[in-house]
């Protein structure tokens, strides 16, 4: 059995955490957090390679990073880059499930 090289590993940085992006999941739709460099066929490919499922869709998303302050403190919250990912009909990924 092939394990799964650390450039897919690379590429997928965390599942992201939110309530919308649970309630996705009913529709067979995951949201991870990328690598800045990363484009929709290295994530499909990563995906499908790290958790055995099929990818039907891939949407990218660019999270501008935001100023923040807190009183004379000066700074931003980080940006980065997200993919929500659509599994074939059926399928899932297990470290979503019986968390929402």
């Amino acid at each position: 059995m092939k394990s799964t090289t650390p450039a897919a590993h690379a590429v997928l940085l965390a599942p992201v955490v939110s309530e919308k992006s649970y309630s996705l999941t009913e529709d067979g739709k995951y949201t991870f957090h990328v690598h800045p460099d990363a484009h929709k066929t290295q994530v499909r490919q990563a995906v499908e390679e790290i958790f055995k499922v099929t990818v039907v869709d891939v949407h990218i998303i660019k999270v501008p990073s935001k100023p923040k302050r807190r009183g004379l403190f000066k700074g931003t919250r980080p940006g980065g880059k997200k993919a929500i990912v659509k599994l074939a009909e059926g399928q899932s990924i297990p470290i979503f499930e019986g968390v929402a």
